[in-house]
């Protein structure tokens, strides 16, 4: 597997925490949809393009280690790495790390997401074309 990755920093606000200004623990799914998304757009793709084209990607698995707590307005980097391309899924490693010299790992995932079709919702097989540059370039 190719160890290329994509790097998307992330600031923790207010609203990201609990009230003891911690972050809340189904936040970091949103900073892993944040670094997912700007990966894909980092290739040109825009989700909109694919949904106009009656296809997105739906997360179908998420394994989750919760390691350090991350604060209120820190800042961190999430890294996105693929795991595997499939006919209908990408297979995400993905981990949140401080955005300091020590890059410490706060959260670390793997996130299956299936390429499905809009009208159906079913999975569908993803376009020649975005499997063949994902495969390319980032496995």
């Amino acid at each position: 597997m190719n160890q290329r990755e994509f790097i998307w920093p992330v600031r923790v606000y207010y609203e990201d925490t609990d009230v003891a200004g911690v972050v809340f623990y189904a936040n970091y799914l949103r900073f892993y949809e944040r670094g997912r998304t700007e990966w894909l757009r980092s290739l040109g793709w825009e989700q909109d393009i694919l949904i106009d084209k009656g296809l997105a990607f739906a997360v179908a698995h998420v394994d989750a280690k919760y390691l350090l707590p991350a604060r209120f307005n820190d800042k961190l980097l999430v890294k996105t790495r693929i795991a595997s391309v499939r006919r209908t899924s990408l297979v995400f490693e993905q981990e949140i790390v401080t955005d300091d010299e020590q890059q410490l790992v706060v959260n670390k995932a793997t996130i299956r997401v299936a390429c499905v079709d809009m009208k159906t919702m079913k999975p569908a097989a993803m376009p020649d074309y975005l499997k063949e540059e994902i495969a390319r370039d980032w496995c």
